[in-house]
């Protein structure tokens, strides 16, 4: 499902009957804590909406980036691995203490870390003739997700949104092969071995290749009603549930204390 961009299927696969129709139904509640769309917010959206969508837009685009391209291989194609690498440290330290990942977690994310880095530090970012496929893709995608306004965004139902970001990660899947990275190959070399399983608890393995060397890391599942989910994914998907209430019951307006109407003789 998420190789063929289905994130709607992939949360209905993902989640219990009961809490993919709360995640549903929660989608929609506007957050009472999300400040309003301001002039200056929707100026920003509608101008940056203009530049993919104008009829010469990748034209433009690509004629704005090609010097710029240029004048940055000039001034930064020497220091880049170094900028990389200290990138690399920056990524590690935050990994670090990071208070929600767990010690398996860490190492995981630092593997891959270890991974992207070095292909970052080989990649082409500079070269015009993917620089001018990398702006078709924007531009093809942006003009597919067909965004009206700031509100319009905001007020997106599920099924709508996961249209969109269906469009959103299909183009960004293409930017990355374009530089090299296939998430395709990686999610067909993904293969899982079961590790643990006791009293409807379990522990994977999972196998994968990332740019060709071979990763793995474990997770934790949870069986309900006869079927195995994503402990994780089950534990946050409730908390955010969990999270809307609490919104709405801070935003709903106090009840009146007894006796306080007004009484007329």
């Amino acid at each position: 499902l998420l190789k063929k961009g289905d994130l709607a299927g992939l949360w209905k696969h993902a989640l219990p009957p009961a809490d993919y129709a709360t995640l549903r139904a929660d989608w929609s509640k506007r957050d009472p804590n999300q400040p309003p769309i301001s002039e200056q917010d929707r100026a920003r959206f509608n101008e940056t909406l203009q530049q993919f969508t104008a009829p010469d837009a990748e034209q433009k685009l690509y004629a704005e980036l090609e010097p710029k391209l240029t004048q940055m291989e000039q001034q930064y194609k020497d220091q880049l691995p170094v900028l990389i690498s200290m990138g690399d440290a920056l990524v590690k330290r935050g990994i670090a203490q990071n208070t929600t990942l767990d010690a398996q977690q860490k190492t995981q994310a630092n593997a891959v870390v270890d991974v992207l880095a070095p292909w970052a530090q080989k990649t082409p970012w500079f070269d015009q003739a993917k620089a001018k496929q990398a702006v078709h893709v924007a531009v093809t995608t942006v003009r597919q997700l067909d965004l009206k306004s700031p509100e319009a965004l905001r007020a997106m139902d599920f099924d709508t949104a996961m249209k969109k970001y269906a469009i959103g990660y299909a183009g960004a899947k293409q930017l990355l092969a374009i530089y090299g990275l296939s998430v395709d190959d990686t999610l067909d070399s993904i293969k899982l071995s079961e590790l643990e399983n006791k009293d409807g608890h379990a522990r994977v393995k999972i196998d994968y290749t990332l740019l060709g060397k071979p990763l793995s890391t474990e997770t934790a599942m949870v069986e309900v009603d006869g079927r195995w989910y994503s402990e994780s994914m089950l534990k946050n998907a409730r908390q955010s549930h969990q999270q809307h209430e609490d919104n709405a019951a801070g935003a709903a307006p106090a009840p009146a204390p007894a006796g306080s109407a007004a009484h007329t003789d």
